[in-house]
């Protein structure tokens, strides 16, 4: 005798899967503009920082300076300026040679064990500092995955570090899920952030919308563009990275789910 189900229950499912269905779609999209926008995103993060040298140098070059004292306070902030402007490039730069074989990647199995505690102890400071848990899962100390140790350190360390700066509450959390059949392990990053937190506009030439929160001076490169520069990353070791979002009732209450998709080392 079969029991059919509640039809209120069903119509539930059926809401949950569709919304399910379009924050997926959104998020393939906004991928897809990401990458197709690589040039348009790094002249974008140099802008700031160029504008801001170019600024305190026409100060200085104006004789609008009150004393000495300003003159060499405005010469050591365009020389930050200059040297943000630097460590992005060379961020960029350093990606674009591994994608393009000048840096080779040395794919071997690695603990991913090892890789999540290095990972917690490069983090846990900041996670302290700001006063927001982080909680981090200890796999099975057998489990192996197919990656460049380092790269694959990096990308779960900017992924886990870029919500813990931008936060002011909430928890962060990495989990592990195993997917034997199609052989890989999942490594998701979930916040409590809005996945919006994760973009930005995707056409430049429109203002970003406004926020209460301050720019972070430490942050080399902006969210987005950390998204774009891991997912290359991946990519490049055969994984990939996916930006979901778990839906709720209310659409700015949806958590961020960041995963990661390493091969599995199988016996």
């Amino acid at each position: 005798m079969t029991v059919s189900q509640d039809p209120n229950q069903e119509i539930s499912a059926l809401k949950e899967e569709l919304l399910r269905t379009q924050l997926a779609y959104r998020m393939a999209t906004e991928m897809c503009q990401f990458k197709a926008g690589f040039l348009a995103r790094i002249s974008h993060e140099l802008r700031s920082p160029l504008n801001s040298l170019i600024g305190l140098q026409q100060l200085i070059l104006s004789d609008l300076c009150e004393d000495s004292a300003e003159e060499r306070e405005f010469v050591a902030q365009a020389n930050a300026s200059a040297m943000r402007m630097v460590a992005l490039l060379d961020a960029i730069l350093n990606v674009a040679r591994t994608e393009y074989g000048t840096n080779r990647l040395n794919i071997e199995p690695v603990q991913l064990a090892r890789v999540l505690a290095d990972v917690g102890e490069l983090t846990r400071l900041q996670a302290v500092d700001r006063n927001l848990p982080l909680d981090i899962d200890k796999p099975d100390p057998e489990i192996y995955v197919l990656a460049d140790s380092h790269w694959l350190k990096q990308v779960l360390m900017n992924l886990v570090d870029t919500p813990l700066k931008l936060m002011r509450e909430g928890s962060v959390s990495v989990s592990i899920h195993l997917d034997q059949t199609a052989g890989y392990v999942h490594i998701q990053i979930e916040d409590k952030r809005p996945y919006s937190s994760w973009s930005e506009p995707i056409d430049l030439l429109k203002s970003a919308p406004k926020t209460d929160e301050k720019p972070n001076e430490n942050s080399i490169l902006s969210p987005g563009l950390t998204l774009l520069v891991n997912h290359t990353l991946l990519e490049l070791m055969k994984g990939r990275l996916e930006l979901l979002a778990v839906p709720s009732a209310n659409e700015e209450s949806n958590l961020t789910r960041i995963q990661c998709s390493i091969p599995l080392v199988t016996q």
